[in-house]
Order: structure tokens, then C-alpha cells, then sequence
């Protein structure tokens, strides 16, 4: 009888370590505010020297922001659970899929990579002859005189907390255990490109303080001054989404975080 062939043993990958989670939250923050947030500034309106517009609007502005999503996700999403927002990591909390205890790591790391990557744009966008970051608004975010549309505070208010919430409601729902797996980064990013074509006439989009505050910090003093809306609306939305999810929806046996729901 011959012998059987030994099979190969599978090598159980080691848990990320706290620097590890932080680093890949930290790159993919950075990305989806340079990419999304450089799409705004650089390529929304674009006019060859024939007088030529080949910008890539509003609609690409919305698709920039949710690509950054998706590539990131499924990139280092099976390391920190591919949050890249401050709104989103407190919302996660809140539903009892991310421990409090590290939220704040999280969160701080949010906000420098955000800084970061606002930085690094305002250094390739000052390239340009005449440009302004403050004139220009830099892709910041804005209600009244400083909303595209023009658009009151209440409805910047309302709008930013409702879609902070359908938001998180997507991100807690496609990580279920009940959902189809290894499609979640693809369906969230997505749901960030739908929420960006319904409310950046309102108000650039924000649903993502990290987004918020780095391009506020070199787009003035208007833009610092109304920089408060934008970095508790989205957590008020988050909240309310992450402690009423279970009792709208329930939740399978345990819900998977993103780090399993990218794997098929």
C-alpha cells in the first residue's frame, strides 16, 4: 500500500498588531481624503488651454470618493477593519462591533492622516498659478453662503446626520453574518458614492469629520468657523445608527467585522 502524501499545513495568520491597525487606518484615511478630496480640487473643473471642459464634476467627485472606499477597503480593510472615519469607528462602538478602548487610537489616527493628506494636496493645488485655498474653498464643507447650493444650516444639519446614519446602517448591515460575504467594501463604497451625488450641493458631503477638518484647517476662517457642524453631525448620525441597528434589524450569530466580511 503506498504511502500516503502528506498534506501541507495551513499557517494561520498572526492578529495584526495595534501598530499595524493604526498604520493601515492611517493609509487609508490618507487616501480617501488626498483622492477624494484632490478630485474636487483638481479635476471637478478642468479646462484645457482650447477652452476645452473635461472635469470630471459632480459625479466624479462622488465616484472618486467612493472608489477610494473599495480599493482601500479590500486593501488594508483586513487589518484595522478599514474605517477611515471617525464617525464610522464611534458608530461601530456604539453597536458593540468595535471596543471603546480603542477608539481613541483610531480616531487620532483619522484626524493626523486627514491633516496629512490635506497638506500634500495643498502643496500640489498651490502648483497652479493663482491658486487660493481660501477662495477657491479647497473641497471644504459649508452651509449658508458657504454651501454649493447655498442651502441653510438646518438642511446642512439634517442632511449630514441622515446620511452619517444610512451610512453606518450599509456598513453594520453588509457585515452582518446574515450577509453575502466578500462583497462589503464594494457595496459601502458605493453607498459613499450615492450619499456624495445626493448631498454635495448641500454640502460638499462630509459624513466624515477626518474628511472635514483637514481641508478646513487651510481653507480659512469661514471654513474653520462652520468646521463644528461638520465634525458632530456625522457622529450624531453614527451614534444613532450604531445603538438602534439591532433593534430595527437584529443581528446574526456574531456579526462579522470588516476584516473577515472581505474574505469570499
Amino acid at each position: 500500500m503506498a504511502a500516503s502524501t502528506p498534506q501541507p499545513t495551513r499557517q494561520l495568520a498572526a492578529e495584526p498588531t495595534s501598530a499595524q491597525r493604526l498604520a493601515a487606518e492611517f493609509l487609508g484615511t490618507f487616501v480617501l481624503v488626498f483622492t477624494g478630496c484632490g478630485a474636487a480640487v483638481l479635476a471637478a473643473v478642468f479646462v484645457t488651454g482650447d477652452d476645452v471642459s473635461i472635469g470630471i464634476g459632480l459625479t466624479g467627485v462622488a465616484l472618486a470618493f467612493g472608489l477610494a472606499v473599495v480599493v482601500m477597503a479590500y486593501a488594508v480593510g483586513h487589518l484595522s477593519g478599514g474605517h477611515f472615519n471617525p464617525a464610522v469607528t464611534l458608530g461601530l462602538a456604539a453597536s458593540g462591533r468595535f471596543a471603546w478602548r480603542d477608539t481613541v487610537g483610531y480616531v487620532a489616527t483619522q484626524l493626523f492622516a486627514a491633516f496629512v493628506a490635506a497638506a500634500v494636496l495643498f502643496v500640489v493645488a498651490s502648483g497652479a498659478d493663482g491658486f487660493s485655498a481660501t477662495e477657491s474653498g479647497f473641497a471644504s464643507n459649508g452651509y449658508g453662503d458657504r454651501s454649493p447650493g447655498g442651502y441653510s444650516l438646518a438642511a446642512a444639519l439634517v442632511i449630514e446626520v441622515v446620511m452619517t446614519a444610512i451610512f453606518l446602517y450599509v456598513i453594520l448591515g453588509v457585515t452582518d453574518t446574515r450577509a453575502p460575504k466578500g462583497f462589503a467594501p464594494l457595496a459601502i463604497g458605493l453607498a459613499l458614492t450615492l450619499i456624495h451625488l445626493v448631498s454635495i450641493p448641500v454640502t460638499n458631503t462630509s459624513v466624515n469629520p477626518a474628511r472635514s477638518l483637514g481641508p478646513a484647517l487651510f481653507a480659512g476662517t469661514d471654513a474653520i468657523a462652520q468646521l463644528w457642524l461638520f465634525l458632530l453631525a456625522p457622529v450624531a448620525g453614527a451614534l444613532l445608527a450604531g445603538v438602534t441597528y439591532r433593534t430595527f434589524f437584529g443581528e446574526g450569530e456574531a456579526a462579522a467585522p470588516l476584516e473577515v466580511a472581505t474574505q469570499g
